[in-house]
């Protein structure tokens, strides 16, 4: 008797994939996991319900703790991709192993997802399942289905199966973020209806603003207002707070691994609150030195953070360095949310790197040092350019010829890539 373990949300995706596992694949039985990463209640009575439906054995793994452990991790990195707090990317991975623990202690012969062959899901899930010894099954991408085709599918098997709107939108829901693609949405130049928004109120019909003070300690978020909480009650307590003034809202162009671009909605308010709070207090507590590398450290964790690759050794190594920073990264950030932006108002910590003696108009000495000290760096900055600039003028002052030949290139470069002249290339394209 064979068994494979699928990845299961209920939704359409999953919900065909049940049938076309035992009716395609030969597997006898098939065990659904579903993994509890913040989604709302009716998602998991909707798996419920859909498992029931098919006689389908359910797992459901409450993953809720770890996962906003991870997005905590994401804070420290100040992480985000294009714009996007990395939800949906985050999440995948935390899922999978979920999926590979339930398959392992079943017996399983194999894991299985719904994912399309055009995603980015396909990679964060399988770059966990194939350092297993199970196969690898996956039936939208091997069969090359379209969710035309499933819904038919599903209507004819009585599968009671829906896709956000009504099957209009494919949503994917977590603590850190709500996706909204599909349907009409694939379109770059349609214009999102309001009602695709379910976690953030129009920005355009706010009038208030709001204040929330944010307790960090070693860079982690521990505290709203100075009630201490547990990751994923302060993410939930954000995403309503924040999402009340509109914000956290992304209408992206996104990049996907495979070289796709694609149109992508984002709701995120919890994310983009911390996010905003967590950079606030970095430019107090750290040098500018500091600040710079980390800007590229925080790159490549955002890059590897979105391709799921959590594990990897590179990002065990970008965590030394985070690490390291985050030790001063400790205080109070006050956050005030108004017209759709959450913005940092107020910063505190004893790790703070500001001197506001030394910053002060009013100030004449500071520790031994006057004004009139930088008279001499005033005097070097910029020496080399004008000495550059001199020399140049002395060389060509007998020689006019070169002056001007040197302009000419100028010219003819700046034309070419302003598009004058380009006829004569445009055939060999």
């Amino acid at each position: 008797m064979t068994s494979v373990a699928l990845a299961f949300s209920g939704g359409l995706d999953t919900t065909v994939c049940v049938s076309l596992l035992k009716e395609e694949y030969g597997y006898d039985e098939v065990v659904g996991v579903t993994v509890d990463v913040g989604q709302p209640q009716s998602e998991f009575e909707e798996a419920e319900e859909t498992a029931n439906a098919h006689g389908l054995d359910l797992h459901v793994v409450d993953a809720k703790d770890e996962f906003a452990e991870l997005c905590f991790d994401s804070v420290r990195a100040n992480a985000t991709y294009q714009g996007y707090p990395l939800g949906t990317a985050l999440a995948r991975p935390v899922i999978a192993n979920a999926i590979l623990d339930v398959a392992k202690e079943e017996g399983c012969d194999a894991v299985a997802h719904g994912c399309t062959g055009k995603g980015n899901d396909q990679l964060r899930f399988e770059t966990v399942w194939r350092a297993s010894d199970l196969d690898v099954v996956a039936p939208v991408r091997e069969m090359g289905l379209t969710r035309e085709w499933e819904m038919e599918y599903a209507e004819e098997k009585g599968l009671p199966v829906q896709s956000g709107n009504d099957g209009v939108w494919s949503i994917d829901t977590n603590l850190w973020s709500r996706s909204i693609e599909g349907g009409q949405l694939e379109d770059p130049s349609y214009v999102p209806p309001e009602d695709i928004y379910e976690w953030t109120d129009d920005p355009a019909n706010e009038t208030g603003t709001g204040l929330v003070e944010i307790t960090f300690e070693n860079g982690y978020p521990t505290a709203i207002d100075g009630e201490e909480m547990e990751p994923a009650d302060i993410i939930e307590h954000l995403n309503e707070e924040a999402g009340k003034h509109g914000v956290g809202r992304t209408d992206m162009m996104e990049d996907r691994m495979l070289g796709l671009k694609v149109r992508e909605n984002y709701e995120h308010p919890a994310a983009t609150t911390l996010l905003t709070a967590h950079e606030g207090l970095e430019q107090l507590v750290l040098t500018k030195d500091e600040r710079d590398f980390k800007t590229t450290v925080d790159n490549e964790w955002s890059q590897k953070g979105y391709e799921g690759l959590v594990e990897s050794p590179l990002m065990k190594a970008l965590e030394g360095f985070i690490e390291q920073t985050q030790t001063k990264v400790t205080g109070k950030v006050t956050v005030k949310f108004e017209g759709g932006m959450a913005r940092a108002v107020s910063r505190e910590s004893d790790f703070s790197a500001y001197s506001e003696e030394a910053a002060s108009f009013n100030t004449e000495t500071v520790n031994g040092i006057t004004q009139q000290d930088a008279t001499g760096v005033a005097k070097y900055h910029g020496f080399q350019s004008r000495l550059a600039n001199a020399a140049y003028e002395n060389a060509t002052k007998d020689k006019p010829e070169l002056a001007t030949d040197v302009a000419e290139q100028s010219s003819s470069a700046h034309q070419t890539l302003s598009g004058d002249g380009a006829g004569e290339d445009e055939s060999e394209e």
